[in-house]
């Protein structure tokens, strides 16, 4: 309380310390040693995964290039043959590292937000799966937390059940990002590398697709949940292929951990993104989150929302080596029947309101 008035007499005298900074400082300086300690790791956890995923790979490439014009030159030499070597790898898959699952940092960055998985139905270890991830948001954050590592207690909630989260083939392409990835579960999302997950690692397979990929993306917005789901029936057709049940999930929260600087149609800038879009097959996004010291800055750090990833029931799918258009066109009804009463069963539990609709594209 001294404190307190103390601060606010400063204020009245010309001082630009007000009550409200005073209250927080007043707060820190009751907060405890530990509770300091574990706000700094959720951020550090944070920090070092927009690293990981956004600048490990490009810094890798130039620092190996470097390499090459330097007495070093061995060192990218031997790395890159091994690469050539091992080419294939991330499509036979890849090269799982439980310990790195289950680091630590892990629960840091989950309780960062916090994030959940809420389990509805159980996967019986007898089966294969394509996991459908909505939405995607703008990194995936709720997608990797749940599939990626062991924070939210995956294993635990399904046991038997092995998740493989898709991303980016060009990713695989990048110097020790790769490695990371494969030590993490992930795979190229492409069809050798899901129909080998389905086909030829026996069963309890569970490959995670975040279905609306870069384009729906770019219609990230917090408050906003609209899918591109209609035109993509490609991994319907992989579930009937290798007959793995088709699963949806959704990601509450996941369109508010960032704001998205959206262009307006036929503006050039929009023009670059589409175009960007189809040679690369991801969209250049242009977000905004909190800054690194603070909440109320603007900055590349997500805003700290609750993410919780819903699992729900199952569509079973039968094996059919080539399905017709028709078939395909059935199951994808299904799973869309499917995820729509995912949806609603559970958005007012989790930060929606009763009116509010999923807009499917």
């Amino acid at each position: 309380m001294k404190t307190i008035i103390a601060a606010y007499s400063r204020d009245l005298q010309g001082s630009r310390l007000t009550l409200r900074s005073a209250l927080q400082s007043l707060s820190a300086a009751t907060t405890p040693p530990q509770e300091q300690l574990r706000s700094c790791m959720r951020l550090f956890s944070i920090i070092q995964w927009i690293f990981s995923f956004l600048l490990m790979g490009l810094l890798a490439l130039v620092v190996f290039i470097f390499l090459f014009f330097t007495h070093l030159w061995p060192i990218s030499a031997m790395y890159f043959s091994w690469v050539l070597l091992d080419w294939k790898t991330p499509e036979t898959g890849g090269r799982r590292s439980e310990w790195v699952r289950n680091w630590s940092v892990w629960n840091y960055f989950r309780d960062y937000f916090p994030v959940q998985l809420v389990k509805t139905h159980n996967l019986p270890a007898g089966r294969n799966y394509i996991i459908g991830s909505h939405p995607h948001g703008i990194l995936c954050i709720g997608a990797f937390c749940n599939f990626v590592t062991e924070s939210t207690g995956f294993s635990k909630k399904f046991p038997g059940i092995r998740p493989h989260l898709t991303t980016l083939t060009g990713n695989f392409r990048l110097p020790i990002l790769r490695e990371y990835l494969m030590s993490g579960g992930l795979c190229p999302v492409n069809r050798n590398a899901i129909g080998y997950a389905l086909s030829q690692k026996g069963r309890g397979n569970a490959v995670v697709i975040v279905v609306g990929g870069a384009a729906e993306s770019l219609s990230c917005q917090p408050g906003v949940t609209t899918l591109i789901l209609s035109r993509r029936q490609g991994f319907v057709r992989l579930a009937l292929e290798h007959g793995a049940d088709l699963v949806p999930s959704f990601s509450f929260g996941e369109n508010d951990l960032y704001h998205q600087v959206n262009f307006s149609e036929g503006s050039i800038l929009h023009a670059v993104q589409r175009k960007f879009q189809k040679l690369f097959g991801f969209a250049p996004c242009f977000f905004y989150g909190r800054g690194l010291t603070s909440p109320e800055s603007m900055g590349f750090i997500p805003y700290s929302k609750p993410i919780t990833t819903v699992v729900g029931e199952p569509v079973t799918v039968p094996q059919i080596k080539d399905p017709s258009p028709e078939i395909v066109d059935r199951y994808h009804n299904m799973y869309k029947h499917s995820l729509l009463k995912l949806f609603h069963e559970h958005k007012t539990k989790y930060g929606l309101g009763e009116n509010a609709e999923l807009h499917i594209l």
